[in-house]
């Protein structure tokens, strides 16, 4: 099977997942206790205020026809009006996803990077110092929740020493760069404002490596574990036996199929950490996606919260694809099987 057969045929079923989850989520929306219009216009609103929309709404309609007419708009990119800002949930996407995108992407760097030094490093020397100094930073890292990194750093680093910035994208004083991509960082790049991009990515500091500290423990933790398993196999006993320096034997025999279960997880990883953001973001004051999901779900925000949710599962779907890309070149046994289907 051809890998374009393949990735045509992983995103054919991720169709139906992703119809799946928009029953389960528009149902869940519907059914749960309270009226969304009500919510919206608040209780001193009167009641042909509050009839009116929930006409416009569909609310008044059954669940299948309102279902319908919700997917028939979104197949055609309109996600409809939210409830709290009156505007586009389109639009309330293009603002704020781009902050939570790049807060992902700087805190995937931090994670994956130092994962690996820490892991491999660890793995290599086996129940030295070292070795167990990661151990014990990474069942600490696991254990211990993102946002209580959050409040400590927030603490630590914005009231003792107060080196770095903890709220917000940007210093008072400075004036964001004209919107193009909804990213400050690339935006400011764009725009020739080096001072506002090196302000911004220290404002990016704390909130990112919050986000990564149970990633970076797993992730280290995994790949120790995949190099001392596969220590012990026997191609590298022959490497070492044929004299092949002990660095390329790392790099080229040890550490890319010890990477194959790391990289197998890291797409949920990575997918969880965007839904699951609002936290970081909310302590941070970070004006991105997850917050603003959050807040559609405290205001039953009912059209916000349904492409919230299917814009998560989403992004869980095409990040399993590309997983499943990558480790097919990592490792040669599934691209054999793959062309003898």
């Amino acid at each position: 099977m051809r890998l374009s057969t393949y990735i045509l045929k992983r995103l054919f079923y991720s169709v139906f997942v992703l119809l799946g989850l928009s029953v389960l989520i528009f149902t869940i929306s519907r059914v749960v206790p309270g009226d969304p219009a009500r919510l919206s216009l608040g209780p001193l609103a009167p009641q042909w205020a509050v009839d009116q929309l929930r006409e416009k709404l569909h609310l008044n309609d059954p669940l299948p026809v309102q279902y319908f007419i919700w997917l028939t708009n979104a197949l055609q990119g309109d996600l409809g009006e939210s409830l709290v800002s009156k505007r586009s949930v389109m639009k309330d996407f293009l603002t704020f996803f781009p902050a939570t995108l790049e807060l992902v992407i700087f805190s995937i760097v931090i994670s994956t990077v130092l994962s690996i030094i820490l892991g491999a490093l660890a793995g290599r020397r086996a129940n030295s110092l070292f070795d167990n100094l990661v151990r014990v930073f990474s069942y600490i890292g696991i254990a211990v929740p993102n946002f209580v990194w959050a409040v400590i750093a927030l603490f630590a680093f914005g009231y003792v020493w107060k080196v770095l910035p903890v709220m917000g994208q940007l210093s008072v004083g400075l004036s964001r760069p004209p919107v193009v991509t909804g990213a400050m960082s690339l935006d400011s790049l764009l725009a020739g404002r080096v001072d506002v991009f090196i302000n911004h990515l220290s404002h990016m500091i704390l909130p990112s490596l919050c986000m990564s500290i149970d990633r970076l423990a797993q992730d280290a933790k995994i790949l120790r574990a995949g190099i001392v398993e596969n220590l012990r196999k026997d191609y590298i006993t022959a490497a070492v036996s044929y004299g092949i320096p002990e660095r390329r034997i790392m790099m080229r025999y040890l550490l890319k199929p010890s990477l194959i279960p790391l990289v197998s997880i890291m797409g949920m990883e990575i997918a969880a950490s965007m839904g699951g953001s609002f936290i970081i973001e909310t302590i941070f004051n970070w004006p991105g996606f997850g917050r603003y999901s959050m807040w559609a779900m405290l205001n039953k925000d009912l059209n916000a919260v349904v492409a919230s949710v299917m814009l998560m599962g989403l992004f869980f779907a095409l990040f399993n694809i590309v997983v499943d890309v990558i480790v097919a070149y990592l490792d040669p046994r599934i691209r054999v099987m793959e062309r003898a289907k």
